[in-house]
């Protein structure tokens, strides 16, 4: 067993040295600017993640291009170099306050449910998502049946990313995050009924995470080994948050093997709670699977895991780091409480609602803010 003190010792992602094992989990706000720049406000708010202790800090989801990949109004993207360099200040304070931050890279694919450049959505198949649109995300209603995405529009997603990824190094992150979870694009491919075409991105599961491992060589060719480059991935959805993945541990064997041998440097492995069985009511964790599919590769943990002695049996289990998400919105300064053995407050759902943007209360200021350019 773990001592929870594990969690506050320094650690590394290939040349990346952080203070310690802590890291924010992304997490959409849609506090942009229309046109996708970020603000002061949004420096404010990752700042006081860093000042709070976290070694390591991971963006909301960016949109890649200014096709398909927009998921949100008022979603940040990093489509250009205007909204790259708009987040340079939000980088800068991070840095100040003695953390690093990693751009999150995402296309929304099926799931868009507000994007400014096209009038319809783009998936793998043409199968109507689960589910409803998210609310609090400003969306209604069902979501609409996409079209199939052709081969040149995958190559195009493909390109979105790397060249997104190469903007964030000029904007002066610290590695990105390839989005390849929570039922958005990358995780359309992987999952059986969403993807029931039957060319070489289709049909079986090598076949199905083959546009992970494509868009995972792209960035990095595009980044060389001048930065982490790291990827996401969930069973469940944000549109079906029971999702399992059907040929389970074979299927472990094969996404987590594949991602390796395409050069992640980094496996950011989601569960609602990361500690229990993948499959079923017994057997090993998603995270637990990683680690014996991926040796080679580190691994962030999240789940459910603000415990300390939680994120200790993580660390034991594989994971280099754990992240935090509902818990480190309602703690900003988590790393600290946990280390002096405080007690966390408890997270407050109304901090997302009506619309899931940045509130007042968490930024210590007043009223909307003008781009950070």
């Amino acid at each position: 067993m773990m001592e929870p003190g594990i969690l506050f010792s320094p650690t590394g992602i290939k040349q990346l040295g952080l203070r310690n094992r802590l890291a924010v989990a992304p997490m959409t706000r849609v506090s942009a600017t229309e046109d996708g720049h970020a603000t002061e406000r949004m420096a404010r708010y990752y700042r006081r993640f860093a000042e709070g202790g976290f070694g390591l800090v991971i963006t909301e989801g960016m949109y890649t291009d200014q096709a398909y990949s927009q998921g949100y109004l008022f979603q940040p993207g990093i489509s250009s170099a205007e909204q790259a360099e708009s987040w340079r200040p939000v980088v800068d304070a991070v840095h100040a306050a003695g953390g690093k931050i990693v751009a999150q890279l995402m296309h929304a694919g099926a799931l868009a449910q507000g994007n400014r450049f096209r009038g319809h959505t783009a998936g793998p198949s043409a199968v109507q998502p689960k589910g409803e649109q998210m609310k609090f995300y400003r969306g209604s209603g069902p979501y609409p049946v996409p079209r199939e995405m052709r081969q040149e529009d995958i190559e195009e997603a493909a390109a979105g990313f790397a060249h997104s990824a190469q903007r964030a190094m000029d904007a002066g992150f610290d590695g990105v995050e390839i989005h390849g979870a929570n039922g958005y694009l990358l995780d359309q491919f992987l999952t059986r009924h969403t993807n029931l075409r039957e060319d070489q991105w289709g049909g079986n599961t090598e076949n199905r995470i083959r546009l992970h491992t494509l868009v995972l060589g792209a960035v990095r060719e595009a980044l060389g080994h001048r930065a982490p480059v790291g990827i996401r991935i969930s069973q469940a959805k944000v549109n079906d948050f029971s999702h399992k993945w059907a040929g389970e541990e074979d299927d472990a064997r094969i996404v987590f093997s594949a991602l390796a041998a395409a050069g992640a440097d980094y496996i950011h492995v989601t569960e609602f709670e990361a500690w229990k069985p993948a499959f079923g009511t017994d057997g090993p964790s998603l995270l637990e699977l990683a680690r014996r599919y991926a040796p080679g590769v580190a691994l962030i943990a999240n789940g459910s895991l603000h415990e300390s002695c939680r994120g200790a049996e993580a660390i034991a289990a594989g994971a280099d780091l754990v992240a935090m998400g509902r818990s480190a919105l309602a703690n900003p300064g988590l790393p600290a409480l946990l280390s002096g053995g405080a007690a966390l407050a408890a997270f407050d759902s109304g901090l997302l609602s009506p619309i899931a943007d940045i509130k007042d209360i968490e930024i210590g200021g007043q009223g909307k803010e003008t781009p950070s350019r």
